[in-house]
């Protein structure tokens, strides 16, 4: 099984990068034959999407590229991050050029959505807006999970969710790809 894992988010210090990859590792710890490829949104940096621009060029090889790391996975999980109540302006951007190329993005893999935040919500309204529309591109979502208050279930030194009830539930929704 290849797994792709990535954060919604173009921080440096993206704590839903750090999710994804967690959740990842938990997966990985019960399937011997199958291997995480992480991807980081810097890596497919495009122009702002719009109408024009759409017309003036060709689809940018960066969406192409990104949509070539989710064809070659079995399974893909991502995190939310939450801005303003909505996806970030790296992640939409992306989304909007790849929906450009082939609608079904996500090419009706087999998906789990998490988000967190700081705060005591996690991300929950970046995840009901995931959960309402990406299945229109091709996401079989498996399962979501929205993890409140960051920082404080999760152990920055060791990686690991440090809350049990937490890290159970990760567990359940990420067995879900299997």
């Amino acid at each position: 099984m290849k797994l792709i894992v990535f954060g919604a988010s173009n921080s440096s210090k993206s704590i839903n990068k750090k999710l994804a990859t967690y959740a990842g590792s938990l997966l990985l710890k019960k399937l011997k034959d199958a291997h995480m490829e992480i991807l980081d949104l810097n890596d497919f940096e495009l122009p702002l999407f719009g109408a024009d621009l759409e017309e003036r060029i060709d689809p940018p090889e960066n969406a192409k590229a990104f949509l070539a790391k989710l064809a070659e996975a079995d399974a893909i999980i991502i995190s939310f991050t939450e801005h303003n109540h909505s996806y970030t302006v790296a992640w939409k951007n992306l989304f909007d050029w790849c929906t450009r190329i082939e609608k079904s993005v996500f090419q009706d893999k087999p998906v789990v959505l998490l988000s967190t935040s700081p705060g005591s919500r996690g991300g929950a309204n970046v995840m009901e807006r995931a959960l309402k529309s990406l299945p229109s591109y091709g996401a079989d979502i498996k399962a979501n999970l929205s993890i409140p208050s960051f920082f404080d279930n999760f152990d920055m030194q060791s990686g690991e969710l440090k809350n049990p009830e937490l890290k159970q539930q990760l567990e359940q929704a990420v067995s879900t790809l299997r």
